[in-house]
């Protein structure tokens, strides 16, 4: 397999991808600027058909088969975008396609890939496990594998995105891209590298599932089992001969994020953005928000995602308001008296925070036989708040303890 990708291929995949996908938005998000002091516009890949920018690159792949391979059909792995990327280029292109799908992926993501026109089948419980499953099928059937990272014609149609950026910030200076694979930074860097040289390209990982810094250290890729995380799309065990090679060539720049930076960055992207993103889309913003040192210039971070289960939305929007200080859980023992509650919901309310859930509990071991200890769910204005709200309850006698 080639692992060359010049910019006159992505050239050519953006002239191929012309009507089929959209030309997506930047915009400007003002906190972000706040945060790291220089310009932040972000690539709006979350509101590409299909959800992301997968269909750019998987579109470039399947154009590109013969007449015998179309008549196949295609195969293909993925936790959700790579999959709804296939069926979407599949079914417009005309050709069957059928798709392996790990067995936790999210639900929405199932049923839209289905409902782009592909057969879905769940194995395994991994994007890892799930590819073996779709080689078997490749190797049984004639269908074509199409790979959701490790391919020049992926790489190429990815790096499209690139060249938008280029056209539409013009004075970017570093370029903040999620890495799961590597096929979008592959790409993009590629694009980048022989254009325009001086921007900075850094390539961000789910810190539970960062494949790429110890291949990059060993200088080839390294399996690894990813561990859990909420950034599912961008959770590969192993990064692509192509890909890897790409980047190491070219040296991109390898940053980690824990999932409570991604829980923020998610809610700040909701609140201040007015966008939809899923946890692995976020991680470019993610990245900015933990250090925006060593990001030159204005920066571009990609939204490369907006596929998001709702039910998860709603666990990673809570822990975004913890994370921020904006979601506080105590505890407090208090006596078993008539009146004991109302004490400690007058001196919440003397510093104005607003209790959004009060469990009792009478039967824990540690409690004395007239003790009873209070959870209370509280909604913040930020870390000085919280702050506010424990001293206020210590100095009216309660002995608050932050919990989780």
């Amino acid at each position: 397999m080639s692992h060359t990708v010049t910019i006159d291929d992505v050239r050519e995949a953006a002239r191929l991808l012309e009507g089929v996908t959209l030309r997506t938005a930047v915009q400007p998000i003002r906190s972000l600027t706040e945060m790291a002091g220089v310009d932040v516009v972000c690539k709006l890949e979350n509101l590409q058909r299909a959800g992301s920018f997968k269909v750019r690159g998987a579109y470039n792949r399947i154009a590109r088969l013969s007449p015998d391979e179309r008549a196949a059909g295609v195969v293909a792995a993925s936790a959700g975008n790579h999959a709804q990327g296939v069926a979407y280029a599949a079914t417009r292109l005309g050709i069957s396609s059928v798709i392996y799908m790990p067995r936790d992926a999210a639900l929405p993501k199932i049923a839209a890939t289905k409902g782009y026109g592909a057969e879905v089948i769940l194995e395994g419980e991994s994007v890892d496990d799930a590819l073996i499953a779709a080689r078997r099928c490749a190797e049984e059937t004639g269908r074509v594998l199409i790979h959701p990272f490790d391919h020049a014609d992926i790489v190429a149609g990815q790096g499209t995105v690139a060249l938008e950026i280029l056209e539409q910030v013009p004075n970017v200076g570093t370029v903040v891209i999620p890495l799961g694979g590597g096929g979008l930074v592959a790409g993009m860097a590629t694009v980048l590298a022989q254009v325009w040289p001086q921007v900075h390209v850094i390539g961000v990982q789910a810190e539970s599932a960062a494949s790429f810094p110890d291949s990059l250290a060993a200088g080839r890729p390294v399996p690894r089992r990813p561990g859990p995380t909420i950034a599912d799309g961008i959770a590969v065990g192993t990064p692509g001969e192509v890909t890897f090679e790409i980047l190491s060539r070219l040296g991109v720049e390898v940053r980690t994020v824990p999932d409570e930076q991604i829980s923020r960055a998610l809610l700040l992207m909701m609140e201040r953005g007015k966008q939809v993103v899923e946890p692995a889309g976020a991680a470019a913003v993610a990245a900015v928000m933990a250090d925006p040192s060593g990001m030159p210039g204005t920066i571009v971070p990609v939204i490369s995602g907006g596929n998001i289960d709702p039910l998860l939305m709603m666990r990673v929007l809570q822990a975004g308001m913890v994370a921020a200080a904006r979601y506080l859980k105590i505890r407090v023992l208090l006596d078993d008296r008539p009146g004991a509650l109302l004490g400690l919901v007058e001196a919440l309310a003397l510093v104005g925070a607003n209790i959004k859930d009060v469990e009792h509990s009478h039967t824990d071991a540690s409690l004395g036989m007239f003790e009873t200890l209070v959870t209370l769910y509280l909604e913040a204005r930020g870390p000085a708040h919280c702050k506010e709200i424990l001293e206020t309850l210590t100095a009216a006698g309660f002995s608050p303890s932050v919990t989780v």
